[in-house]
């Protein structure tokens, strides 16, 4: 028996190379979208808009988690030093005036540190070292402006608010996973983006 393939068609996604991990999404109809275009003469309106016609293949869920976690590190990692150092510790367990100032603090550097990266090239550094960008849903381009603050509010601000708000935080994040066909978060479908790989 042949284990020769032939090679893949032109309607076969592009970014199939077994070296790289995270490169096995399957898309419908070669589209790196899925299978919600053209149906005759039926009109879908659950879908949503269609993305700008150029945008890249979407991000793989394993390249958005790592950079998610890398940009937490990122911020975390010196909040939590300048705490203790100022303060003399804290634990992030009790709910305590010193552990919400800590988590108070965090949510606004964090919220800071994406709006200002997003809002300048759509890419953090952690999207950056994992070679994924935001987009805009209608042009590709990064969410310059209003877009970007947005999408990093929704994302971050809601952890301030007391219980309800870390889960709306863990709803918001794991959206992505259910959703289809553009696997938005919950900040994403506020600020009309979505993650897509940065590489051509």
């Amino acid at each position: 028996m042949s284990t020769d393939q032939p090679p893949p068609g032109p309607d076969e996604p592009r970014d199939r190379d077994s070296s790289d991990p995270f490169a096995k999404q399957p898309r419908a109809n070669g589209s790196p979208y899925g299978d919600h275009g053209d149906h005759g003469d039926r009109e879908d309106h659950t879908a949503g808009p269609e993305p700008y016609a150029g945008m890249p293949p979407l991000a793989h869920l394993g390249r958005r988690l790592i950079a998610r976690i890398i940009d937490a590190l990122l911020i975390g990692i010196p909040v939590g030093l300048v705490v203790t150092a100022i303060a003399g510790g804290y634990d992030p367990i009790e709910g305590n005036a010193r552990s919400t100032t800590v988590t108070l603090v965090y949510v606004l550097v964090y919220f800071l540190y994406e709006g200002l990266m997003l809002t300048r090239d759509g890419q953090t550094v952690g999207k950056k070292a994992m070679k994924i960008r935001v987009a805009m849903l209608e042009n590709g381009g990064p969410p310059v402006g209003q877009a970007g603050w947005v999408r990093a509010g929704v994302y971050a601000l809601p952890e301030i608010v007391p219980c309800c708000g870390f889960l709306f935080w863990l709803i918001n994040v794991l959206w992505c996973t259910w959703d289809r066909p553009y696997r938005q978060c919950l900040h994403d479908k506020v600020a009309k983006t979505l993650v897509v790989s940065a590489v051509p």
